[in-house]
């Protein structure tokens, strides 16, 4: 987001952080309250530019979606939105999108209050995983013609018991409603959100064997020394490098690995 958009939707993170103080927040329901105008904004064209007109006043624009909403979201989720479309923007697909963060923000907000932020980021990288290994279970949850329906059983019969039920619940929005992102995208937005709520960053080490726990936590420490912030690994075994590690966060790449080593070695004697 640019300019505008920017500052209100740095202001509506601190109403929602504000609201996550009130431990009596339901902060599932609130996210299932915005990601409910998140799909009838996405559909509505007209909604959209009326809610974002710079010629309407904040307050009209305000009134006008209390009423079109009226019964049919909570207080909380109400104040919030009203807040944001008070707010100036960019474009009217910015107040959609930030409509959107909010509501994955709030579903992590609630799985940080159970202590579950670390399990929720690591079933996310392994789900991203899975499906990355797997070509056909890929196509068919990217598939425009299979149904919501049908991707979110999917969805439901892989994860079910296996994870946490706020992973499932953000896998199976992602599936159903991708809002032109892939799969692989919406996922890696969500564990970066993830590590915002814990200002941590996270990096993608690829090693041949399993790290041990003293090198993980030495390999983290290190990271966050040279970054400043904690660092969140997401380890990945690929018995290609050899040996050695490969650590990507961003768009930093740090590349240690043996077969990184070897392969500039023999360009070398081919000069």
């Amino acid at each position: 987001m640019q300019g505008a958009s920017r500052e209100s939707i740095a202001a509506a993170r601190e109403r929602l952080d504000a609201l996550a103080q009130s431990t009596g927040t339901d902060m599932q329901a609130l996210a299932e309250d915005l990601h409910s105008v998140v799909l009838l904004l996405d559909r509505t064209v007209v909604l959209r530019r009326v809610l974002t007109d710079p010629a309407r006043s904040g307050e009209s624009r305000a009134a006008f979606l209390a009423q079109l909403l009226d019964g049919q979201i909570s207080g909380e989720a109400a104040d919030l939105l009203g807040g944001l479309v008070r707010a100036r923007w960019s474009s009217p697909r910015d107040l959609v999108d930030a409509v959107d963060a909010l509501s994955t923000e709030a579903e992590l907000i609630g799985a940080d209050r159970d202590n579950a932020l670390d399990d929720l980021e690591d079933e996310l990288f392994r789900f991203g995983r899975i499906v990355a290994g797997e070509r056909e279970l890929r196509s068919t949850l990217a598939d425009p013609s299979v149904t919501d329906t049908r991707k979110a059983e999917l969805v439901s019969g892989l994860l079910a018991g296996r994870v946490r039920p706020v992973t499932q619940r953000l896998v199976a929005r992602l599936v159903a409603h991708p809002r032109s992102r892939s799969l692989e995208a919406g996922l890696e937005a969500y564990a970066r959100l993830a590590a915002e709520r814990r200002r941590r960053m996270v990096a993608l080490v690829t090693v041949a064997l399993p790290l041990t726990e003293e090198q993980n936590t030495r390999l983290a420490a290190a990271l966050g020394r040279m970054y400043g912030r904690q660092v969140h690994l997401n380890v990945e075994i690929d018995a290609e490098v050899i040996g050695g590690v490969r650590v990507q966060i961003g768009d930093d790449v740090i590349d240690g690995t043996v077969a990184t080593r070897l392969d500039e070695a023999g360009r070398k004697l081919v000069r």
